[in-house]
């Protein structure tokens, strides 16, 4: 059945209202990240370090929650919607030590037991080791917090320690600008990991002579250097983990007394949600504004009630002086407005767009957008793609380009091209060339690009082709003005992709025969949406119109989001936005059938 205009446009204004019901008193989306056994397992463990009996209610309430969500194997995902993983099950194992000997926790510690032992072929301290080693290779940002975990719990036995790398926290004292010259095993925003667990190993090991020394020499200037990148709010990027790994490790190195410490255990204690449980981060309130900008209608954005304040809170979120935990200049966007939040290429990016778009309702000051500009283009790796953080790092895929991101500012900086001055548009041109090397040669042979922060737990690498290229070629479709050579040619490769990787049932998953979702078929629809693939576009809507829920807030999000080391995440707006974003491209393709590109 062919959808016909009438109820395209129907779903899309229900779509539209109840977004628009979700935005606060304040003028943005708060959005509402997926609670986290990970989280929640890390959170519980650190408070309890810290001080058991001042924090015993979120300590109890957390670990009801934990015996509460655990999935039908007995294993824990990083979301209840997320098949059982080993890391996340060995935290919470390490968590559940702390009630050991409580009857009420016996059977669950067994069947976690079990599921490890299952995994692990034998549940011993060598055997945990080897396997989180193994899993993450290189990047020590995740495997070694996780070690420590376990070894603080004892889970690792007598001599765990030793089974621990030792991460070289004394190459904190150098100046930022050269970490990125110290072949770091950790990403660039795991400094404070660094410190705190490389300090918690080094205190549980005999080190020789010269190695002490040098660690006694050091340990106060390392320990001021966390201190200056901790927020005053105490969550170091808002996030429980990250800040909970540094607690514990602190509290493990006999430096409980430290204001880091006690700024970290109130974050992560006024962070608990009502039922006991902790997101991954705080939340993503730029981002899911952003994407709620510039999913809305026209109309519903022109109609939009206090729009003045959804404007005022992208203009006072853009980062004003240098950050002091990246040292980043003034211009980006984190993608968070709280303390914690860290500017990156996406969020400002993604700020830029819903800016460009508000502006024809209120005015946008040039200086912002030259800020913004300048920041991404600053950012720019030798290769032509974007980071996410920090340019130059790129050993640790976390910090490499990637392709998504690359594009996204691709689409940012052409729609601000006409209100730059005649300098500022040339900086930008030469950023083009170099950009779209970088996403030819990014493209896969079969037409794809793959994403850095988004992924699939069904597909056999996690990879999410189809986020990867429906957002490189929804941004390609948007930058066409800037007469970029070859383009025709890698939009319809793209597109064949997509094509191929359609299910029968009409809808995507994040690749060929993955089940599909809302999030994934939503993209492909709007990335599609400019291409004569009428029948294929029909039966993606087709099928989002069958599972979108009647009433929208029963909606369930996918575990596609993928928060740093490679921590699984859903996040409630992503469905509503990806589908309401797809139907405003395919409505403006119903209206203007001029707009279909020949494939």
């Amino acid at each position: 059945m062919t959808p016909n205009y009438d109820n395209i446009q129907s779903l899309k204004q229900k779509l539209d209202d109840h977004i628009i019901s979700l935005r606060n008193e304040e003028g943005y989306w708060d959005g509402r990240l997926s609670s986290s056994a990970l989280s929640t397992a890390i959170a519980v463990f650190a408070l309890w370090k810290y001080d058991s009996k001042k924090y015993d209610t979120q300590i109890k309430s957390g670990l009801k929650w934990l015996v509460n969500n655990s999935n039908l194997d007995g294993a824990w995902g990083d979301t209840i919607r997320s098949k059982s993983n080993l890391s996340t099950t060995l935290l919470t194992w390490a968590c559940l030590s702390i009630v050991k000997e409580d009857s009420n926790y016996v059977d669950c510690i067994r069947h976690a037991e079990n599921w490890l032992t299952d995994q692990l072929k034998k549940l011993d301290p060598v055997s945990i080791s080897t396997a989180i080693l193994n899993h993450y290779q290189k990047d020590q940002t995740f495997s070694v917090p996780i070690l420590a975990m376990c070894a603080l719990s004892g889970r690792l036995g007598d001599k765990g320690w030793d089974l621990v790398p030792q991460l070289p926290f004394q190459m904190a004292v150098f100046p930022d600008r050269l970490f990125k010259l110290l072949n770091l095993s950790v990403v660039s925003y795991a400094i404070p990991a660094l410190i705190a667990i490389g300090l918690v190993k080094s205190v549980n090991t005999k080190n020789s002579k010269p190695i002490a020394r040098l660690n006694k020499s050091v340990k106060a200037k390392v320990l001021k250097v966390l201190a200056e990148k901790q927020p005053d709010n105490g969550g170091f990027l808002e996030a429980t983990p990250l800040t909970g790994f540094v607690l514990m490790s602190l509290v493990g190195s006999g430096e409980k007394d430290l204001e880091v410490c006690s700024k970290a255990s109130n974050f992560i204690s006024e962070s608990i949600r009502e039922d006991g449980s902790w997101p991954i981060d705080t939340h993503l309130a730029t981002w899911v504004t952003s994407l709620s900008v510039n999913a809305l209608g026209d109309e519903n954005v022109a109609d939009l009630p206090g729009i003045e304040k959804t404007v005022n809170s992208l203009l006072d979120q853009q980062l004003k002086i240098v950050h002091p935990f990246t040292k980043a200049q003034p211009g980006g966007w984190a993608w968070t407005h709280l303390q914690g939040g860290v500017p990156d290429a996406d969020d400002t990016s993604g700020a830029l767009i819903a800016l460009h778009r508000l502006k024809n309702y209120r005015e946008i000051p040039t200086k912002v957008a030259e800020n913004g500009i300048n920041w991404l283009l600053k950012l720019q790796n030798s290769d032509g793609g974007m980071p996410t953080f920090c340019k130059g790092w790129g050993k640790l895929p976390f910090d490499c380009s990637c392709p998504d991101i690359t594009a996204h500012a691709m689409k940012a900086l052409s729609l601000w091209g006409k209100e730059m001055n005649l300098e500022l548009r040339a900086k930008v041109h030469s950023w083009f060339r170099k950009s779209w090397r970088y996403i030819k040669s990014t493209q896969q042979e079969d037409g794809s690009w793959l994403p850095l922060w988004f992924g699939n737990e069904d597909d056999a690498k996690h990879h999410n082709p189809v986020y990867g290229t429906s957002i490189v070629l929804y941004s390609l479709t948007c930058i066409e003005s800037m007469c970029i050579f070859g383009l025709g040619e890698v939009k319809v490769k793209a597109v064949d992709f997509l094509l191929s990787t359609q299910n029968q049932d009409g809808g995507w998953g994040g690749n060929a025969s993955l089940i599909s979702t809302i999030e994934e078929t939503s993209l492909a629809i709007r990335a599609l949406s400019g291409t004569d693939n009428w029948e294929q576009i029909s039966a993606g809507i087709n099928w989002l119109q069958q599972n979108l829920p009647k009433d929208l807030s029963e909606i369930k999000a996918t575990p596609i989001g993928l928060y740093f080391a490679s921590l699984w995440y859903y996040e409630d707006m992503y469905p509503l936005v990806f589908a309401s974003s797809a139907l405003k491209e395919v409505l403006k393709t119903v209206k203007n059938p001029e707009l279909v590109m020949t494939n």
